[in-house]
């Protein structure tokens, strides 16, 4: 059994580990509230812009003369894994990377052992993560969190536009955390490029529109504006998922501290009981030793 002055230097130091995980929950909690906010209000806005893109494309020539529909066979392949910079957030990282491994096995086993797939990390631990596995990874916009905002991701995806247009990348990937809620994060994959038409539901004949300005100077404004922000959205979405993963986490810490405190307080009075027993014995014994001599 541990001395008193083990279990009490456990006990001390799970303490301040506790107060420390408390902290941490708070703090993600409050950045989660302004991450939810911030996914919230875009998420309507980029998916009609999507939906106006779809529907304004459909049989326009424009768009499918457009350099980020053109289809080719996969000879290099970009894939922008979004994590976070720190760790203390679950399988949050993990489950990112674990996705992507999983993508490049299933799609792109060739290109990887050609050494023809390379990795956009956005947060520190995917690249951390990507290179320690041997992956070519692009860390130019790997602080992105630091100073997170629709310029900062904006110039990401204007790289990897450019890489598809010039025919540097065939095709591009976003690896991220959907934000659900707090307890709830769901791994998507979505192809960046090239752009994926996507049926407008409920539409069964086509809709005439007037165009001010001309059409293809609307699409060719509209197809990049989609793609920077389908790539902040997923950013955003990864931030909120982030912050709820890290509360969960931390709360889910503190918890187990306290459970771990009350085993050690219960170890810590059986032995100190066991240990005033011991000596109240040896008092008696000695006793009796005396009045028997």
């Amino acid at each position: 059994m541990a001395s008193l002055k083990e279990v009490r230097a456990r006990i001390s130091s799970i303490n301040s580990t506790q107060q420390i995980t408390k902290a941490m929950k708070m703090v993600a909690a409050a950045k989660l509230r302004r991450a939810q906010d911030n996914i919230t209000q875009l998420r309507p806005y980029a998916q009609k812009l999507s939906q106006m893109l779809g529907t304004v494309s459909a049989g326009a020539e424009t768009a499918a003369e457009s350099p980020y529909k053109q289809t080719r066979a996969v000879g290099r392949a970009l894939i922008i894994v979004i994590t976070s910079d720190r760790g203390l957030c679950g399988a949050f990282n993990t489950n990112a990377v674990k996705a992507a491994l999983v993508l490049i096995d299933e799609k792109y086993a060739a290109q990887a052992r050609s050494g023809n797939v390379e990795i956009m990390a956005i947060g520190k631990k995917g690249a951390e993560a990507f290179m320690r596995r041997g992956f070519t990874v692009n860390t130019n916009h790997v602080d992105a969190f630091g100073s997170l905002s629709f310029n900062t991701v904006k110039a990401a995806a204007e790289e990897a536009m450019s890489g598809f247009a010039s025919g540097r990348y065939d095709v591009v990937d976003i690896v991220y955390n959907e934000f659900k809620n707090a307890a709830m994060q769901i791994v998507r994959t979505e192809q960046m490029l090239p752009i994926v038409a996507t049926p407008v539901v409920g539409t069964t004949a086509a809709i005439n529109y007037s165009f001010e300005p001309t059409e293809a100077e609307i699409i060719t404004e509209l197809i990049p504006k989609t793609l920077k922000t389908q790539l902040y959205k997923a950013v955003l979405d990864s931030n909120a998922s982030e912050h709820g993963a890290r509360m969960t986490a931390m709360d889910k810490a503190t918890d187990n501290a306290g459970e771990l405190l009350k085993e050690l307080r219960l170890i810590y009075n059986r032995t100190r009981q066991a240990a005033i027993t011991t000596e109240i014995l040896e008092i008696v014994g000695g006793a009796e030793a005396l009045a028997s001599a």
